[in-house]
């Protein structure tokens, strides 16, 4: 896997031919000025077999870019393996050696070459936290400012905070019990209680009118669920999502995927068998 960066795409990338483009494909009027408004830079991410295919790839990509009076910023490119075991992929630009990084952070993501989302729960926990601290005198301990006003500065930025990304999150009894107590450490304060008021987390929820914490990650969830089964053929997400692995497993427990888990999610909460999933979730306004 490789994360590539272009040198100063905003001024060269030749935007005459992607606003033809956008034209071709019925984008118009109003629209297509919105979207030139808005355009900023873009960024690539291409799945390869081998870190030979995935050279010979980036070299094409790289002259490509050279044809079109753009260059690849070596310095911020970077290679990355999937792989529990370290493996080393050697890949060039112009006769410089991209770094291979352990973790790469992509759209707000932190993804690592092991392929768990714990270090991702870990920094959305701790970018809730400092949310948390910022705004603790001056929101959620301070009495001047009303508990509605507290739970409205909760559900807009404290939740999307901590639940950045969660769509792909395996809730595991840990990740459950972390995003729990991160949840209720800010509602408590609301509430103006503490620990050794001894008061259960569904008393004080009950009290304040906000909903279970894990119920909103577990409907996003199921959400981006019938999402994928409701793409069509071709598309990257779909194709990965029923994609069967090959290989050897390593020794050991295996890992639940994210299938997997999300297939037992929706037999405990909805009762809907994993064989008649596609069909239920067909039905875009019965499964939203």
């Amino acid at each position: 896997m490789c994360f590539v960066d272009l040198e100063k795409a905003f001024d060269h990338v030749p935007r005459g031919i992607l606003w033809e483009v956008l034209w071709e494909y019925g984008v118009r009027g109003p629209l297509l000025r919105a979207v030139r408004s808005l355009y900023n830079r873009s960024r690539s991410l291409v799945c390869i077999a081998s870190c030979l295919d995935l050279q010979h790839a980036l070299g094409h990509f790289a002259a490509e870019c050279e044809a079109a009076g753009m260059r690849v910023s070596t310095s911020k490119s970077e290679a990355m393996v999937l792989d529990r075991k370290k493996v080393a992929c050697m890949l060039q630009v112009g006769g410089e050696v991209l770094p291979q990084v352990e973790e790469f952070k992509y759209l707000g993501v932190l993804f690592t070459s092991e392929g768990r989302m714990d270090c991702e729960i870990d920094r959305r926990i701790g970018a809730a936290a400092a949310v948390m601290r910022s705004m603790y005198q001056s929101v959620v301990v301070k009495k001047e400012l009303s508990r509605k006003a507290k739970l409205s500065i909760y559900q807009s930025i404290y939740v999307p905070t901590l639940t950045y990304g969660h769509e792909l999150w395996v809730m595991t009894e840990r990740v459950r019990s972390r995003i729990q107590a991160a949840k209720m450490s800010f509602l408590r304060r609301v509430a103006g209680h503490s620990l050794r008021d001894r008061v259960r987390s569904s008393v004080t929820r009950e009290e304040l009118g906000v909903e279970p914490l894990l119920l909103h990650i577990e409907r996003g969830q199921l959400r981006w669920l019938g999402h994928l089964f409701r793409m069509p053929p071709g598309h990257l997400p779909g194709e990965v999502f029923c994609a069967c692995p090959t290989g050897k497993r390593p020794r050991g427990r295996p890992r639940t995927c994210w299938r997997d888990y999300v297939f037992r999610l929706a037999w405990e909460r909805l009762g809907v068998p994993p064989e008649e999933l596609e069909k239920v979730t067909r039905e875009r306004e019965v499964w939203a």
